[in-house]
């Protein structure tokens, strides 16, 4: 798994058992733990702090994504139930029927 990677590279460049669970564990997507991986690979040793800032970047801008697709999953829905053509009056009114029928099979 990715965020078994990302905790031993954070273990190998120093970093502090704790510190590093607690990073893979927030960072456990494959997104998100490649994203850290990418960031402490290509540098020394970085204060713990930076490297709290950068999870919390990381996951702001996957939070980001998610409510962009969701966003436009919603839209394309609104947008499909537009495009459906109206139900003609003779449909209507079958449907008006059936539910007539169904109260009156209700009353007996």
């Amino acid at each position: 798994m990715k965020s078994e990677k990302l905790f031993n590279l954070m273990i190998e460049k120093g970093y502090p058992n704790g510190f590093a669970e607690i990073i893979s564990r927030e960072l456990h997507t494959e997104f998100t733990a490649n994203r850290m991986i990418g960031y402490i690979s290509a540098r020394d040793m970085l204060p713990m702090e930076e490297v709290a800032d950068e999870m919390l970047a990381i996951l702001s801008d996957r939070d980001r994504l998610i409510r962009k697709h969701i966003s436009q999953d919603a839209q394309a829905a609104i947008n499909e139930f537009y495009r459906l053509p109206e139900e003609s009056d003779d449909e209507e009114e079958e449907i008006n029927d059936f539910y007539r029928l169904d109260d009156e099979s209700d009353d007996e």
